[in-house]
């Protein structure tokens, strides 16, 4: 019997991807999400429930060999994790495999900080466990960008620099830790360049066609300071994808 796979936040961006990866993979895939799938897949096993709140994890987790903890929202992740991670330890979960975000242990900001609470729910489960630390995705920064430049005038934070990464690397890499056996911490997964913010938003803006003045915008205090140092960045060690803004943005604009 093939194993069983269950993916949380397996109808997002990066799920959406990786489920019919697995599926292609011979595995046997379960999704656990809050609302159910959109345009479901055939031989998917679609379950709804919410992790923050607790409700349909034993479900979910029942018969799973792996579990991929994709999901994520703009707080509790904390929360979410523990509950999972509980439930996978008492199910007999043999691995799970988590996406995080590069620098959770780094910035004192609150979603960093539950990004970094959710890893160590993962590392303290008692199930054996692998750990990705994954740059801002493309279709983020997109959205982003997009938002910015519905203003009369484009914020460009002066100290902001990011390196993102493609969405379908993501998924490549995530796949290969996820049928691999459990390897804890592994290395960051950045995209192949550093982009000042101001730059990104100027290939946005000629991408569109669009014309927005880019206003500098100062960061100050510890926040600022830790940006201008690159402490959101991994400038060395890190994987690289193979995808660039450019690559992304030809595709989508």
């Amino acid at each position: 019997m093939p194993e069983t796979v269950l993916v949380t936040g397996g109808t997002g961006r990066l799920g959406r991807l990786l489920v019919p990866m697995l599926l292609d993979a011979g595995r046997q895939v379960r999704v656990l999400s809050r609302s159910g799938a959109r345009a479901p897949l055939a031989d998917v096993e679609y379950l709804t429930g919410d992790l923050v709140k607790g409700e349909g994890i034993e479900r979910a987790v029942k018969g799973a060999q792996t579990v991929v903890h994709l999901a994520g929202g703009a707080k509790g992740d904390d929360i979410a994790a523990g509950h999972l991670t509980r439930a996978a330890a008492r199910a007999g979960v043999e691995h799970i495999a988590h996406i995080s975000v590069i620098a959770a242990d780094r910035l004192p900001l609150g979603y960093f900080r539950a990004k970094l609470g959710a890893e160590r729910a993962v590392a303290d489960s008692g199930v054996p466990w692998t750990t990705l630390r994954a740059a801002q995705f493309h279709d983020l920064v997109l959205g982003v960008l997009g938002a910015m430049a519905k203003l009369p005038v484009m914020p460009a934070p002066g100290a902001v620099r990011l390196q993102p990464v493609d969405t379908r690397d993501v998924a490549d890499r995530i796949l290969t830790l996820a049928l691999g056996d459990p390897a804890g911490l592994v290395a960051d997964l950045a995209g192949p360049k550093v982009y000042g913010l101001a730059d990104l938003a100027r290939m946005y803006l000629r991408a569109r066609g669009r014309r927005r003045a880019l206003v500098p915008v100062p960061m100050p205090g510890r926040i600022g300071r830790l940006y201008r140092e690159g402490a959101n960045l991994t400038l060395s060690g890190a994987d690289l994808g193979t995808r660039t803004w450019e690559d992304f943005l030809a595709e989508q604009l």
